[in-house]
């Protein structure tokens, strides 16, 4: 954990020409990443998502992460790109994955805490508690999240109310008590591919207990996931504005449970495990 941060490492690290890429694999409850912390010179990163997350002909995962030098007093610069090969602003779940990496790595200035840079802002993510190896658990401050507009267009069958909220990146949220028959899949992807840029789609439950939620979501350029953390905290930030829950709130995605608090910013709080580490032939 003492090793020098990225931005003073970049020039040690000797870049990949041909040979091998040297990857870990992570996952946030099931919401799994492929993070890639060495330079390759002239990266197609787009392509190279796609080859690497394929789910038969490749590694397999919901997405790409690509460390670069940190800027504006970050460690690390955290580049997503989804399995579609699409970048996206920011992932709850991925930067937790990206965060253990580095830490795995030794490349922090710190061994509790990571600043990070990605396209929705400057992140800090915390570790709260390491209880085994290859596994964490660590609290990030996602920044302020806002419930734009409510969406009556969108509350038809069964759904009772539905949101656009910006997380850093964008999200519709829908209120449905009929979760277990809502068509993730099919609707998800006729509402992602309505919006120029795509959009994630939650549908969400108060429940089983108070101050919780249920939640099934559609991840642009990827499907549907196991967990979604920007969608964790964009359901809870919609439900707090129908009175549905408080400021603090669980969050039951499939995969499991995260912990949302909100207030100025909303802090997710969650798990993140170390799948492999992967030798990929390469070019």
């Amino acid at each position: 954990m003492n090793r020098p941060p990225l931005a003073r490492r970049a020039a040690t690290l000797e870049p990949v020409s041909t040979g091998v890429l040297r990857l870990t694999k992570h996952h946030g409850l099931g919401n799994d990443f492929l993070v890639l912390l060495e330079p390759v010179p002239g990266l197609d990163a787009s392509a190279l998502a796609r080859r690497l997350c394929a789910r038969r002909r490749g590694i397999g995962a919901d997405g790409l992460l690509i460390a670069h030098p940190g800027t504006d007093g970050a460690d690390a610069t955290m580049e997503l790109r989804n399995a579609d090969g699409g970048r996206a602003e920011m992932s709850g779940n991925g930067i937790r994955c990206f965060a253990q990496a580095l830490w795995d790595a030794g490349l922090s200035r710190r061994a509790d805490e990571l600043v990070i840079a990605t396209d929705a802002g400057v992140r800090t993510v915390r570790l709260v508690d390491a209880p085994r190896p290859g596994y964490i658990r660590a609290a990030v401050d996602m920044g302020p999240v806002t419930v734009v507009r409510d969406a009556p267009q969108y509350t038809m069958g069964s759904v009772e109310a539905a949101a656009f909220v910006d997380a850093g990146n964008p999200h519709l949220v829908l209120l449905d008590p009929d979760l277990e028959r809502a068509d993730v899949v099919g609707r998800g992807a006729e509402l992602d591919a309505s919006f120029a840029g795509g959009l994630n789609v939650e549908w969400i439950w108060p429940g089983p207990g108070p101050g919780e939620l249920t939640l099934r979501v559609w991840e642009r350029g990827v499907g549907e996931t196991e967990a979604c953390g920007t969608g964790s905290v964009a359901a809870a930030a919609a439900a707090m504005s129908w009175a549905r829950v408080g400021r603090r709130v669980v969050v039951h995605n499939p995969g499991g449970d995260v912990t949302v608090d909100l207030g100025e910013t909303a802090v997710l709080t969650g798990p993140a495990a170390r799948v492999a580490s992967v030798e990929y032939p390469w070019p």
